[in-house]
């Protein structure tokens, strides 16, 4: 009996050449990540509509727009590290269901109240999604292209909710708010059934979970076609495994002091991130601008996200991936002061708006894939998850923030003023990263920088 052929899944991913089957795998979390960052959106374009519809005041909302972000933290950590025990596929279609009942049902909130619970179960599933989709992607990836896929497929993120932002306000003219939510929730209920049928689970998690070789043989063969059909073979993936408590081994093998600059990363930049996409409308609605006007400056916030993750993503690839990154939180600090400076004069606000989503929206697609790159298979899941997870809860800081801001009686310049100070910390961060980073990453974790 011939001694079974032994095959490194690392080493067939790193020289596959990058085909259909990978931009499949690509192009549908892409399509998971749209249809997230429109759920996550869609409460801030609707709003302003529900304020005057139930006669309240904006500021009231701050608890809202954290109730949907806390939500997303507490999926993040609970089923990222569900990911890792369970698999990929099996935790993004538990999400997809999730968030797709849960806006669906938003669009029948009566009370305040109601609106709060929904939000949060809503998060609850988008949380569990996002850290998921990135490390099926990276694990599918070549460390020569990881950064760039990770960040064109998050592109789908801000892309939704720039999509959002163009259809919302005809639908709530239209329909009223409630078909936003409708929308919001028939749509990852029809996609969860294509993931079904043609998500793959990740391979990698495969031969580290110990998978029967027959299931990893079929995805192998699609990966590579040069791997032949039949005869014995083993499968092996040259990565240290992670026993025990996959958040403790975030602390371990010199792993501690990056992954808490991460967190200050995550955290600072989410901050910023969600305080302006949930009150930027708002703020601007405030300040006397059109419904429209308002809607759309989030929209090309957005965009300008879609635009700089693309860019970033290269650049990444190509050059240190701390020093794209912190040159990008710095420069998004002096836009959002534009963004503060000039809300009344659009040649002023829309580039200005486009500029700091470039640094804020796209530099934090970056830092997903810089994260996916820090950690082994056996905790990716974790190490991206935790990272948003602690991200999150800056992102329910931002935005309840800015409604005490609003209710202590701040202008509209000042409230956007206030974003700079994390904007600024956020790249203090990743610059110490530079200096700590590959000292503190495991060795078998794969470089971002060329």
């Amino acid at each position: 009996m011939s001694r079974p052929e032994t095959i490194d899944v690392t080493a067939v991913i790193e020289r596959a050449r990058f085909g259909r089957f990978q931009f499949a795998i690509t192009a549908l979390c892409a399509l998971i990540a749209l249809l997230d960052g429109f759920d996550t959106q869609a409460i801030a374009y609707v709003a302003p509509v529900i304020a005057e519809d139930w006669q309240m005041s904006m500021a009231s909302f701050g608890p809202i727009f954290g109730a949907g972000l806390a939500g997303l933290t507490v999926g993040a950590f609970v089923l990222s590290p569900a990911a890792d025990r369970f698999g990929r596929k099996s935790v993004i279609l538990v999400s997809m269901a999730i968030f797709g009942v849960f806006s669906l049902i938003t669009a029948w909130a009566g009370t305040m109240n109601e609106l709060l619970l929904y939000r949060f179960l809503t998060g609850l599933g988008l949380g569990g999604a996002m850290p998921n989709i990135i490390a099926l992607t990276s694990e599918y990836a070549p460390a020569r292209l990881r950064a760039t896929l990770v960040t064109v497929m998050f592109c789908g993120f801000p892309l939704g909710s720039t999509i959002g932002g163009v259809l919302s306000a005809p639908m709530i003219a239209a329909f009223g708010w409630h078909s936003v939510f409708i929308l919001g929730g028939i749509a990852p209920l029809v996609v969860l059934v294509l993931l079904i049928v043609m998500l793959p689970e990740s391979v990698r998690y495969l031969v580290a979970r110990g998978a029967p070789a027959e299931k990893i043989d079929r995805i192998m063969r699609r990966l590579d076609p040069a791997i032949a059909a039949g005869g014995p073979r083993s499968y092996v993936l040259n990565e240290p495994k992670a026993m025990g408590f996959p958040v403790r081994k975030l602390f371990e093998d010199g792993r501690a002091r990056v992954t808490l600059l991460l967190w200050v990363a995550f955290f600072m930049n989410l901050l910023v991130m969600y305080f302006l996409v949930n009150w930027l409308p708002s703020l601007l609605r405030g300040a006397g601008l059109p419904l429209q006007i308002a809607i759309l400056s989030t929209a090309i916030l957005n965009f300008g996200g879609v635009v700089g993750a693309i860019t970033l993503g290269r650049m990444i690839d190509r050059l240190n991936p701390h020093l794209v990154l912190g040159s990008a939180y710095a420069a998004s600090a002096g836009f959002i002061a534009l963004v503060a400076l000039g809300a009344s004069d659009l040649w002023i606000l829309m580039p200005a708006t486009f500029l700091a989503g470039y640094g804020v929206v796209g530099a934090q697609i970056g830092m997903n894939a810089l994260t996916a790159g820090v950690y082994p298979t056996a905790i990716r899941s974790t190490g991206v998850g935790w990272a948003l997870g602690v991200g999150r809860i800056g992102s329910i800081i931002g935005p309840v923030a800015g409604g005490l801001l609003i209710g202590a009686g701040w202008s509209t310049e000042w409230v956007v003023m206030a974003a700079v100070v994390p904007a600024l910390l956020a790249s203090a961060a990743v610059f110490a990263l530079r200096r700590h980073g590959h000292a503190g990453a495991p060795a078998a974790a794969p470089t971002l920088a060329h």
